[in-house]
């Protein structure tokens, strides 16, 4: 991803939501990443901890102890923004802040109303408080279209990504015309990052998922990049007395359930189809003709969805073919606040 970056003249600026993990981050930056994205305070308190130095909070911070907690985290690395789509957040951060600096970006709804100021209008005056404050430094604006990114036809994303660059350009050109250019235009996905790149408008990509994969995306069309599945869930045959059937140990628990099934990666008919049965299991059920896994027998999973199912994990277990080479901490698991 960071040679494609490059080669495009596009910053890549990884969002670390998908790993958790501070050696992943260091990785990335290494590899030619400029930052790395955080979702929350708590996932960047973490990740600094572990010499990552520059770091966009991608969630508005708004209360007291959070701004406490932000201001803090400001002091201890080398650089720090985060977003904003209100008047009143941007007065507590300029409070909060006293003699320091912080780089802060406007948050563009995009049209899901999650976050994100709502019209050019409103844009151009919140990055104008920004802009007149002694203590923050205005930055450029977020545009992050996450709703599009898993669209499964290609030419349904990229019409549906082209509809929302329109508004966008709408909204930097009321910027730019207030004398408000933004220098950072961050946003994109691993759904939609070459899209991103053909239609010109960001100039900073918030990719997370390229690094594991997961089922979610395999079910997508792509262009680009094509990136391997890194994540796996591993498990094991815990009951085969039913032909046609094998019950494994891994349900509820081991695997985030808001993107469906999971599938078999390894070590069973990848034709499998997979049925939660509870909160410790879930059952193979072997194609017509396949051959069903014997008792004991590791199978390996494909994430339905990654970014929630690392958030139930302490660790990654490495692994080279068949040999386990170490283990990484997931460094700010349940770092949601």
């Amino acid at each position: 991803m960071a040679e494609w970056a490059r080669a495009k003249l596009i910053a890549l600026r990884p969002h670390a939501k998908t790993h958790k993990s501070g050696e992943i981050a260091r990785r990335q930056i290494a590899s030619g990443a400029v930052g790395i994205c955080c979702a929350k305070i708590g996932e960047a308190e973490a990740l600094a901890a572990e010499g990552v130095a520059d770091i966009l909070i991608t969630s508005p911070v708004v209360s007291v102890a959070a701004v406490e907690r932000l201001v803090r985290l400001n002091q201890a690395i080398e650089r720090l923004a985060v977003v904003v789509d209100h008047p009143a957040n941007v007065d507590r951060l300029a409070g909060a802040l006293g003699d320091g600096r912080m780089d802060v970006l406007v948050d563009i709804d995009t049209g899901t109303h999650r976050t994100g100021v709502t019209s050019p209008e409103a844009a151009v005056a919140l990055a104008r408080r920004i802009a007149g404050s002694d203590s923050l430094r205005y930055r450029g604006v977020q545009f992050y279209c996450g709703s599009l990114q898993h669209i499964r036809s290609i030419d349904a994303r990229r019409a549906a990504l082209a509809e929302r660059a329109d508004y966008l350009r709408i909204v930097l050109d009321a910027l730019r015309s207030a004398g408000l250019d933004p220098g950072a235009v961050t946003g994109g996905g691993t759904g939609s990052f070459v899209v991103d790149a053909e239609l010109g408008v960001l100039n900073e990509l918030q990719c997370g998922s390229y690094v594991f994969m997961d089922r979610e995306y395999r079910d997508c069309e792509a262009v680009g990049p094509a990136f391997e599945q890194a994540l796996s869930i591993a498990t094991r045959v815990v009951s085969a007395n039913t032909p046609g059937r094998v019950t494994i140990d891994a349900g509820l628990k081991a695997m985030a359930t808001d993107a469906g099934p999971t599938c078999v990666l390894s070590g069973a008919d990848p034709a499998s189809d997979y049925l939660f049965m509870g909160d410790e299991h879930g059952m193979l059920v072997t194609p017509d003709g396949g051959v069903d896994p014997a008792l004991d027998q590791l199978i390996m999973l494909v994430p339905p969805h990654c970014d929630p199912t690392v958030n139930l994990y302490d660790r990654f277990t490495l692994c080279d073919g068949d040999t386990i080479t170490g283990f990484w901490p997931v460094s700010a698991r349940g770092r949601s606040s």
